[in-house]
């Protein structure tokens, strides 16, 4: 296997062990996003124009998270500059309203999109990787988000396959560490 197939797959596998329970995993296919939008919002108060071309804070981070996932795989990268770049158009018309209501609506997305993942790990009962992790949480989610896209629309199955094989493996070498 390919050192990027080997990263890819102990990433996929740390978190799928701590996202195994289908309210917590609807709660992130919608609360990372949720946060994402949040930030997403004020990065596109900062910006410049390119020409005919306005680019924000918003297209700097995308870019550069689509980068970073492109390390671990091309399809999954792909979908997820699809999905964040209509998030960051979304946030770009959030961002043109008066400044306290955009600022108010970025605000209510971040806070409320990380409660929701919390009590997703409530009822999960796991422990949130963003608590022992957060900067590896907050680089990794939006990737995940996109690849739970694929898990649930059947897609690459024979990588899922691995995944809930790993995170049985793993269940059987530390009993109840949850």
């Amino acid at each position: 296997m390919h050192t990027a197939d080997n990263k890819l797959l102990e990433m996929l596998t740390g978190y799928a062990a701590a996202h195994q329970h289908p309210v917590n995993i609807f709660v992130h296919l919608v609360g990372i996003p949720t946060i994402m939008l949040g930030v997403l919002i004020p990065l596109t108060w900062v910006g410049m124009d390119l020409g005919p071309v306005h680019l924000t804070l918003a297209h700097v981070v995308l870019a550069g998270f689509f980068l970073f996932y492109l390390t671990l795989d091309a399809v999954f990268a792909l979908t997820f500059l699809v999905g964040g770049y209509l998030l960051t158009l979304l946030a770009m018309r959030i961002g043109a309203l008066p400044p306290a209501t955009s600022g108010l609506i970025a605000g209510a997305c971040f806070v409320g999109g990380y409660i929701a993942q919390f009590i997703g790990h409530a009822i999960e009962r796991s422990m949130p990787v963003l608590v022992r992790h957060p900067i590896q949480a907050n680089l990794a989610a939006p990737f995940f988000t996109v690849v739970e896209l694929f898990k649930l629309a059947g897609l690459r199955d024979d990588l899922f396959h691995r995944v809930q094989a790993n995170v049985a493996a793993r269940r059987q070498e530390m009993p109840e560490s949850r």
